[in-house]
């Protein structure tokens, strides 16, 4: 009974480690929907900060940051 557990927990062990080494069930990257999904998201950004009129606001901001910095 102990013999079969530790085998089949060696067999699920051995064949998770080749799975991994051959790369088998990996992402190889993103495909379109994803791009398209953060360039919604990106464009829907900008448009909210037009929009609001944040990007005068936002760049004063920065500007300030950056002459407390420099002095």
């Amino acid at each position: 009974m102990l013999k079969d557990r530790v085998l089949g927990v060696w067999v699920k062990c051995t064949v998770g480690l080749q799975a991994r080494i051959r790369g088998m069930g990996e992402d190889r990257g993103a495909g379109f929907v994803e791009y398209a999904g953060l360039m919604i998201l990106i464009a829907g950004i900008y448009t909210l900060i037009d929009q609001l009129g944040l990007d005068g606001k936002i760049s004063q901001a920065i500007g300030d940051a950056v002459d407390d910095v420099i002095g």
